[in-house]
């Protein structure tokens, strides 16, 4: 492997040995330099990996000089002085530089600074690579951009699954991907005509079950008929009520089922692929989900990584999120500094490609006022967060704010809740697993 390059600037003779010094040391390739302009003019000819620049120098200074670097390159900045004040290095950190540096340095931490730079360096590096790559990605790879280990993963599996007619189960956090996964399986799999009908299993009334799932004979139709020849695809099948479990159960195992008002049993051939968060196996040992049915549902089974987890791919995967917003808004592609891209790395990401959609739609938009940066835009989606966006989501948080509520009133005592909330004690396990609640941290606080 190659050493990494580093380009000196200082017009002091003794400084640059010195610097050079050091850096070879360290094993650093170091090119030495005596003035702006001849570093512009190394940067084009040796691609180094971070340049060191001196602050106070002849016709360019190195203020001046980084923001000429930041024109046409990304290559990281770190500038060194003897006269810097707080001001100037806070400024030189605003127009671009990576880090400010003053002497006398201590050499260790100087050493440290020039290793992250070139840490950042390699990783927008590598992005650019992939990104390069979109035109000519297959379809699959569009929907799941990256190459982190456990998208290359999720990449082989679909494609091992797709031509099988086994019944398959897609487990992952909210915004991971799920209906994107499925809608993949069944387009590389299908006949382009074949139907694809996604249900939410939360929205199917127990008591309306037949006639949603079924039909009825005088025409309305059901959603076992409309996936005929094609895919049935249950989403956040963890949501589904226990009365429809049994039921869904029996028309996957036959195949078969009956319109309302109808003597003739009808058959299908259909595929079922459902989606849930990884809870799911959770209710399943606590009962709250038939075990029966997660068999014949998780015959194969595709586990998507939460965004934080994948490594690289986030910085990738908003790139391509602030080219696709920047188009829809016909507004310039916003530039991404070494501050947004440390955001974008150390932020936990947990609406996951769904949040990093929003924070993205949001950073292209603050282009209109010129400016903003990414961790403005994480901030206002934080705070956007503690609002649902949704009907289920709002639901879902009254209900959890209103059950904690009754468990730490009744001190625990989840049969006197159940009767204070007017649910019954069944229902309300139901939803306290529903909703991952956990009873002792509600009771500590």
């Amino acid at each position: 492997m190659k050493p990494e390059r580093i380009l000196v600037i200082d017009d002091d003779m003794e400084m640059r040995v010195s610097l050079g010094h050091l850096l070879q040391s360290a094993n650093y390739e170091t090119h030495l330099v005596k003035s702006a302009s001849e570093g512009l003019a190394m940067l084009q000819t040796h691609a180094p990996d971070v340049i060191l620049s001196d602050v106070q120098m002849p016709e360019m200074d190195g203020l001046a000089f980084q923001k000429k670097v930041r024109e046409i390159s990304h290559v990281p900045v770190v500038l060194i002085s003897a006269h810097g004040d707080i001001p100037m290095a806070v400024n030189a950190l605003q127009d671009g530089a990576y880090s400010f540096v003053e002497k006398p340095f201590e050499p260790r931490r100087l050493l440290g600074i020039l290793k992250n730079a070139i840490r950042m360096k390699r990783l927008i590096d590598d992005t650019n690579a992939l990104q390069d790559r979109l035109a000519e990605l297959t379809d699959l790879e569009r929907v799941l951009i990256g190459k982190s280990d456990q998208i290359t993963s999720v990449h082989d599996l679909i494609f091992d699954f797709a031509l099988s007619r086994a019944n398959v189960i897609i487990l992952g956090e909210t915004g991971t991907g799920k209906d994107t996964v499925a809608r993949a399986l069944h387009d590389i799999g299908g006949k382009p005509t074949a139907p694809f009908i996604p249900v939410n299993c939360a929205t199917i009334p127990p008591e309306r079950f037949e006639e949603t799932v079924y039909g009825t004979v005088d025409g309305t139709g059901g959603l076992m008929a409309a996936a005929d020849g094609g895919t049935l695809f249950l989403d956040e099948l963890d949501s589904m009520p226990a009365e429809t479990q049994a039921k869904f159960l029996r028309a996957i195992e036959t195949k078969t089922y009956q319109r309302i008002g109808d003597a003739e049993m009808r058959s299908v051939d259909l595929r079922v692929i459902s989606a849930a968060s990884p809870q799911i196996e959770q209710q399943v040992a606590d009962g709250t989900f038939r075990e029966d049915l997660m068999f014949r549902l998780n015959t194969l089974v595709i586990e998507l990584p939460n965004l934080a987890h994948r490594g690289n791919d986030i910085l990738l995967l908003f790139r391509h999120y602030l080219t696709h917003f920047a188009q829809l808004y016909e507004l310039s592609q916003p530039h991404l500094t070494n501050d947004d891209v440390s955001a974008l790395m150390s932020h936990p990401w947990p609406g996951n490609v769904r949040e990093m959609q929003s924070v993205a739609e949001r950073r292209v938009l603050a282009e209109r006022r010129g400016g903003g940066s990414v961790r403005q835009a994480i901030a206002r989606q934080t705070t956007a967060q503690s609002f649902p966006g949704t009907l289920r989501e709002a639901v879902a948080a009254f209900e959890r704010e209103l059950i904690s509520q009754a468990i730490r009133q009744e001190a625990g005592r989840m049969d006197d809740a159940a009767a204070s909330l007017g649910i019954g004690r069944r229902t309300l396990n139901e939803k306290v697993v529903k909703l991952a609640l956990d009873k002792d941290a509600l009771l500590k606080r």
